[in-house]
């Protein structure tokens, strides 16, 4: 049986409702995904920040007691919300890994004067 509870093909009107709802959907995660986009660049400005005054301070690059409480942390929050606590651990590690990368780079250039 079909998705609209016929034997057989789809109807036609059942196939258009269908991508009436996908092109709804696909807007929404559009909409997300640019929103994702504007939250990731105020983050990063932040955390761009945060590089500049470990660099001006000494401090390191990587805080791992801070990167382990943001995991636990983002694990929580994911659980709650209903979404994987290991693919939002993945995405805060791949997040922590770029901005840990953009400190060195920052403390580097501030030590060659660049």
């Amino acid at each position: 049986m079909s998705a609209s509870g016929h034997a057989g093909a789809p109807r036609e009107a059942d196939v258009a409702r269908a991508r009436e709802l996908l092109g709804e959907e696909r807007r929404s995660i559009d909409n997300i995904d640019a929103a994702l986009v504007h939250l990731l660049a105020e983050r990063f400005s932040h955390t761009q920040r945060v590089g500049l005054l470990k660099a001006e301070h000494g401090l390191p690059p990587a805080d791992p007691a801070r990167e382990q409480q943001q995991i636990e942390r983002l694990r929580s929050l994911a659980d709650a919300a209903g979404l994987d606590p290991t693919f939002a651990e993945a995405f805060m590690r791949f997040i922590v890994t770029e901005v840990i990368r953009h400190h060195e780079r920052i403390r580097h250039e501030g030590a060659t004067g660049a």
